[in-house]
């Protein structure tokens, strides 16, 4: 029988990553525009780039899911967004930003925090944060979890003596 433990944490890497395949495949369905969106940055060979981006977009939440060099693949699909972020959604070149109707500024701002919370959640896989059991977040639901926890915890002795003690 398969634990819940585990059936969580499948849970949760699938939908991290479930709209990546789906990118993927709209970038192949609507090639045209695709194309234009990735010939739109300073970098070179948009067809390139798109045929990389799509590897990406599929390979990597298959290889996060079914935990076969998840760890590289999270890695490989935060840079991935965060190098897109950066690249196409520069909210900061229009100025829009504050108008109360269809602000091109804004909509890319969302799309770049988005793109910064997929890189969260990806660095969280690729630095391996340990899952708490149900039964932990249940008695303790205001606990942080062990990592975190242990991260803002003072040591209770010092580390070092001071020079000249005994």
């Amino acid at each position: 029988m398969v634990s819940p433990g585990f059936l969580i944490a499948a849970l949760v890497r699938i939908l991290l990553v479930v709209l990546f395949p789906f990118s993927a495949l709209d970038k192949i369905f609507d090639w045209k525009a695709a194309l234009k969106q990735a010939n739109s940055s300073f970098l070179p060979g948009g067809p390139a780039l798109l045929v990389l981006a799509v590897v990406v977009e599929l390979v990597a939440p298959f290889c996060i899911i079914f935990a076969w060099h998840d760890r590289l693949a999270a890695l490989i699909l935060a840079a991935f967004c965060a190098i897109t972020a950066l690249l196409y959604h520069e909210f900061w070149k229009y100025g829009d930003f504050w108008a109360r109707e269809n602000s091109k500024g804004r909509a890319d701002f969302w799309d770049f925090l988005k793109n910064f919370g997929l890189v969260g959640g990806l660095l969280l896989i690729t630095f391996g944060a340990p899952m708490a059991s149900l039964g932990s977040i249940a008695s303790h639901p205001l606990a942080s979890s062990p990592a975190y926890a242990s991260a803002t915890t003072a040591p209770t002795e010092p580390t070092t003596r001071p020079a000249g003690g005994s």
